[in-house]
């Protein structure tokens, strides 16, 4: 398999605005990380360079998009309220299950 000739480079001030992005309360870096078509591990690098000292941010310098910033609070949001329906439906469906089995056996007696 050929490997990639050519890699996106992104600058500081994308990175400061990705890591930015993760600060915000019940938004996952993952989230960040596909809203932003990178792959988690470069946003989780750039949080630990940043850290370090590594990746010079300006605090001041950056800006947030609110409509993004409400798009991925929604996004988690809705991400919630669906693995909760998932749960739900998984125990309908186990009781559905336990209901006609023990019909099979009232009416096999």
């Amino acid at each position: 398999m050929a490997r990639r000739k050519q890699y996106n480079r992104y600058d500081d001030e994308f990175k400061a605005t990705a890591v930015a992005l993760t600060k915000i309360p019940g938004v996952l870096a993952k989230d960040v990380a596909d809203a932003l078509a990178i792959h988690p591990v470069m946003l989780y690098r750039w949080c630990m360079e940043t850290r370090r000292g590594e990746l010079m941010t300006k605090k001041k310098d950056i800006n947030i998009d609110p409509k993004l910033k409400a798009e991925l609070k929604r996004l988690r949001k809705l991400e919630k309220e669906h693995k909760v329906l998932q749960v739900e439906h998984d125990l309908l469906k186990k009781a559905i299950q336990h209901s006609l089995e023990q019909e099979k056996k009232s009416t096999n007696s």
